[in-house]
């Protein structure tokens, strides 16, 4: 078992130092669904996620492959922080870290509150997405995965302002990586409704639907 080496220092200096990563349950029409995430926790970014119909070791490893897919890490500078899960604790997981050179860090066993952040963000995404688990109104597996791209990479990390990043987004925050934010002018700016006709993937075009579906191979 991991130690904690995160300590639930939240705010690292450079993005790519450190990742936290959890998964949540989702209520479909077809049952229960399973996302997987990881955020980088310099910017708030969601860095690679995926979703699956069971909450395997690969379904973690399916999410952090894509992340590692498209964001530059150094060697022995990442350190990577979940929950004690089994997922976390499975050979092939390990493996990847220790090829990859990534350090691991894992919360107190059953404290949440070790890894506040992800734990944030799946609220705010059943709140915002109305997935709550006594949901009246349930997506199909197909429309689920649409409505979390759309929302995650065309919203949440493009538009969404986070007080914690000067009420920037996390893709404009790290645009602006190495500048020292003016407090000054960090005045909290409300960031517009997520819907899919005004995600900006979107914008209420059936085309643009239709491109996502086969993006998606859905």
């Amino acid at each position: 078992m991991a130690e904690n080496l995160l300590q639930r220092e939240f705010s690292p200096a450079a993005p790519n130092r450190c990742w936290a990563g959890d998964f949540t349950y989702l209520r479909t029409t077809a049952g229960w669904r399973y996302l997987a995430v990881w955020i980088d926790l310099y910017s708030r970014r969601v860095v690679g996620w995926a979703m699956g119909a069971t909450m395997e070791a690969t379904l973690v490893l399916e999410a952090l492959n894509r992340a590692l897919g498209h964001r530059q890490i150094e060697s022995d500078q990442l350190l990577i922080h979940t929950d004690q899960g089994s997922q976390y604790r499975a050979t092939a997981y390990r493996q990847l870290l220790e090829n990859h050179k990534i350090t691991c860090s894992m919360s107190a066993k059953g404290c949440c509150w070790d890894n506040a952040v992800v734990e944030s963000f799946f609220s705010t995404l059943k709140h915002e997405l109305a997935l709550d688990d006594d949901a009246e109104i349930l997506n199909s597996p197909q429309r689920l995965i649409r409505h979390l791209a759309f929302w995650i990479d065309g919203y949440y990390n493009r538009e969404r302002r986070h007080s914690t990043i000067g009420y920037l987004s996390p893709i404009d925050y790290e645009q602006q990586y190495g500048l020292r934010p003016t407090a000054s002018t960090s005045t909290p700016v409300h960031s517009p409704a997520w819907s899919p006709d005004t995600c900006p993937l979107n914008r209420g075009n059936p085309t643009c639907l239709l491109a996502m579906d086969v993006i998606l191979g859905l």
